[in-house]
């Protein structure tokens, strides 16, 4: 198992390419990602607690420990699972701040699960007591597993960031991991759980612990996967990714988030067992799944029944699912792959889903929330009810709470642990990833310390500066990744010496000196990107991004006009930018209204232009429906099939 078991990183994996740091060695100071982790932490963890207990989720451990009605039982059956997804957030939260007051409440909660702990270890609320449904007797639905992975994970944030913690978390978790392994090991029941999540809490509670069965049992439950061993289902068994094994998969499918938690599983096991054709079949799924099966936002999932998956070239903008918890679920796979490989496509993947979908979840005051990112909204979204959860995952605007509250808890964890998927290291040097100000450290075995600066607006400024602030008489290298959209114009400043860059990994080996600075320079003008011809749903239409921000056509921008699918962009004159404002030029069009709403005369059902629109400023992605109900798009239709206005019309 990996011998730095205790530091504090989500992922610490025993060999690969490169290494995690940990998270204390990588502190985000301000902009655009500190801002966001400050507020996490402020209000975001607050405002989860107060739903948390509201909604009777946390009191639902008192309940059983008490012996009450299971009838009084609330949530749904994964309840216990935002818990434990809070309590892990809460856990990188101390580790970052050594907020004594967050530490009094975690442990508060804690005494409040661990109560409802079975003598033989097992930890669930909603099965397994007299006037419940028995243990484990409905593995495709019932997130058993799933849930135990979730306490798992929280027990690891505890022990890397509070390894002497006296707590109880770390026996709580040991006895529910040991019971799953007596229940479902060799000899036990031969069966996997509908959501995955288990196989990568099991590995890294393994590396945390050190101890070989929960590999063992992680190990089993990946090889167990994709041989029909759950019950199908209406969705079919894709959609539980037991329909063809790990190792025979070419690309992720059925529901994005259950597909990326099993990925990430294997990843792991595939890791500490060295096992290469696991790790290269995952890596294939990986390629594809991103070449044609990923949003431009970095989003995955395009089918609402069952968030999933759909086929290759099915990303339709306006029934986008992409729901919050698969671009994280997309994240930790990528780190792995990042970690085991080295490739910077993973790392761009990373930046794409974190400023484009995680960050697009949470309002500007962290205390509500999209589960879906849809990529075209064709009406006015309807305010929610702040006083009551969400019926709908996919709500018009950010909401409270839902009734399946998985993303809140999630993104609460994610930021919460950002600065792991900033850096990592090897013997050679340091190797930066994400861009943001603050400071990276990498401690050497023998006492040495190598020590970074960074300072930087980015994203909405290309301008990185990375200054050494160590001294080390030995030449050491610093890596620095220029993202796969920087393909034209990107320069690295090393000693007042300029040079141009491709999109890669630029590394600078040398006795560097307290002082010396790179200065990396990134392309920022805006950009229309445009589809690959096999994605239908957006054929002859255009996207803008400006650095790794897509961004989006939003209807208050636009006086006037009431639905943005009234406009076209003029694809002519590329967009450009004013005062940090991206502008486009658009004309507005008027639909010719027929009985019947399709001709044999493609010009005559034309849409007829009416005005137009010279600057119409855009929005970050991640900013729209800030500003109350509104339609949005991010794929734009060009007016190149237009005719021109008639003399006299504007």
């Amino acid at each position: 198992m990996s011998g730095n078991a205790h530091s504090a990183a989500p992922v610490l994996p025993a060999q690969g390419r490169l290494r995690p740091l940990d998270l204390r060695d990588v502190e985000i100071t301000g902009g655009f990602w500190g801002e966001r982790q400050s507020i996490n932490g402020a209000a975001t963890l607050r405002h989860i607690e107060h739903w948390l207990e509201r909604e009777g989720w946390i009191r639902n451990f008192d309940l059983i420990a008490n012996g009450g009605d299971p009838g009084e039982r609330r949530g749904r059956e994964f309840s216990d699972s935002e818990v434990y997804k809070f309590l892990e957030a809460m856990a990188w939260e101390i580790g970052r701040t050594d907020d004594a007051e967050l530490e009094s409440r975690f442990r508060a909660i804690v005494r409040r699960v661990g109560a409802a702990q079975q003598p033989d270890g097992y930890l669930n609320t909603r099965f397994g007591r007299p006037g419940q449904a028995p243990r484990w007797s409905d593995l495709e639905w019932g997130h058993e597993l799933y849930c135990v992975g979730h306490l798992l994970q929280a027990a690891v944030a505890r022990i890397r960031t509070r390894p002497d913690a006296d707590d109880g978390l770390l026996d709580i978790a040991c006895r529910a991991a040991d019971n799953v392994c007596q229940t479902f090991g060799p000899d036990g029941i031969d069966s996997v759980c509908g959501h995955a999540e288990i196989e990568t809490a099991l590995v890294e509670f393994a590396r945390a612990t050190g101890q070989e069965r929960y590999l063992t049992q992680a190990a089993l439950f990946v090889d167990r996967r994709g041989h029909g061993r759950l019950a199908d289902v209406e969705f079919g068994r894709e959609y539980f990714q037991d329909d063809q094994p790990v190792r025979q998969a070419t690309v992720l499918r059925g529901h994005a988030v259950r597909a990326n938690y099993l990925a990430a599983g294997a990843v792991d096991v595939a890791v500490e067992l060295k096992d290469a054709g696991l790790l290269d079949a995952v890596r294939g799924q990986w390629r594809n799944t991103v070449s044609r099966r990923t949003y431009v936002t970095g989003g995955q999932g395009s089918r609402h029944q069952d968030e999933a998956f759909g086929g290759d070239w099915m990303l339709p903008p306006d029934r986008a699912y992409s729901e919050t918890c698969a671009g994280i679920g997309s994240v930790m796979l990528a780190w792995r792959l990042l970690l085991a490989d080295g490739d910077p496509r993973y790392a761009d993947l990373i930046e794409r889903t974190l400023f484009n979908v995680v960050s697009t979840s949470p309002a500007a005051d962290g205390q509500s929330f999209f589960y879906t990112n849809t990529l075209h909204r064709r009406e006015l979204g309807i305010t929610p009810d702040t006083d009551r959860p969400s019926l709908r995952a996919a709500a018009s605007l950010r909401a409270p709470w839902f009734e399946v509250s998985c993303c809140p808890t999630n993104v609460a964890r994610t930021l919460a642990s950002l600065s792991a998927y900033v850096a990592t290291c090897d013997d050679d040097g340091l190797q930066l990833h994400q861009y943001l100000t603050g400071t990276v450290e990498q401690h050497l075995a023998d006492g040495r310390s190598r020590r970074v600066r960074i300072t930087t607006q980015y994203p909405y400024d290309g301008e990185i500066r990375v200054r050494v602030d160590s001294d080390d008489e030995h030449p050491w290298s610093l890596s620095l990744r220029v993202p796969g959209w920087a393909d034209q114009g990107a320069t690295v400043t090393v000693d007042g010496v300029t040079r141009p860059v491709a999109p890669g990994v630029f590394t600078e080996h040398r006795a560097w000196r307290r002082g010396d600075e790179l200065v990396l320079r990134l392309p920022m003008a805006p950009r229309f990107v445009h589809p690959d011809s096999r994605i239908d749903a957006v054929r002859g239409c255009v996207a803008v991004e400006r650095g790794p921000l897509v961004y989006a056509l939003e209807s208050v921008d636009v006086p006037g006009v009431a639905s943005v699918d009234d406009l076209r962009v003029d694809a002519g004159r590329p967009p450009r930018l004013l005062d940090g404002q991206v502008l486009v030029r658009c004309r507005q069009v008027r639909g010719q209204e027929h009985d019947w709403p399709y001709r044999a005369d493609a010009v005559e059902s034309a849409p007829v232009p009416v005005d137009e629109f010279d600057d119409v400023p855009l929005v970050p992605y991640h900013a729209w429906a800030n500003r109350g109900p509104s339609t949005m798009r991010v794929w734009l239709p060009t007016d190149t099939a237009l005719p021109e206005p008639a003399p006299g019309q504007p």
